[in-house]
């Protein structure tokens, strides 16, 4: 028998042990590299912006504005945008959705946005941001950015910009925590 610890039980514990997929440098690292990334497609900061999808999409957006600013010295205007009742499982799911704020406190009409986000699963998330987006101008662009693409795609959506690619199996369960909501940076796949 082997000893894999990510794949085994714990001994005294029933089911696998949860799969650390990224540390606190690993997700430092994979920001920089978007926030780089985001500048080179762009050429820059001219008519860019980031809009996080509630609610580790937000944090992750704060950071890659951090970055940037870091970068270039100046930082790219940033929204939040709240999809709660553009799900398309709302009815589903949902009996008393919990509905935040949404803060795009600039005109994205003919900006190029980063629509920012912490896992990229289904697409069904991304495709409910984007008719969000719609609804507060006509930005000339939208481009994704996602700390995590797990694949499992059943929309036509693929991220422009992407910490890193992991294979998962459908039943799994990725964890993105991050230290401002959750105490630390790590991400984490449990079965």
């Amino acid at each position: 028998m082997t000893s894999d610890p990510i794949r085994n039980s714990a001994p005294g514990t029933t089911g696998p042990t949860p799969r650390l997929v990224l540390n606190g440098d690993d997700v430092r690292r994979a920001l920089a590299r978007i926030a780089h990334e985001i500048l080179e497609h762009n050429r820059g900061l001219n008519d860019l912006a980031l809009v996080g999808v509630r609610t580790r999409g937000v944090t992750i957006a704060q950071r890659l504005q951090a970055e940037i600013r870091r970068i270039e010295n100046e930082s790219p205007p940033l929204g939040t945008i709240d999809i709660t009742l553009y799900r398309d499982d709302l009815d589903h799911h949902l009996e008393h959705p919990e509905l935040r704020s949404t803060d795009i406190p600039f005109d994205l009409t003919g900006r190029h946005v980063v629509l920012v986000d912490d896992v990229l699963f289904t697409g069904r998330t991304v495709r409910a941001a984007m008719d969000a987006l719609v609804d507060f101008g006509r930005p000339r662009t939208i481009q994704l950015a996602v700390l995590i693409d797990r694949g499992h795609r059943e929309l036509p959506i693929k991220a422009d910009y992407v910490g890193k690619n992991i294979p998962t199996a459908p039943s799994e369960q990725v964890h993105v925590r991050l230290v401002e909501e959750d105490g630390a940076d790590e991400v984490v796949v449990t079965a």
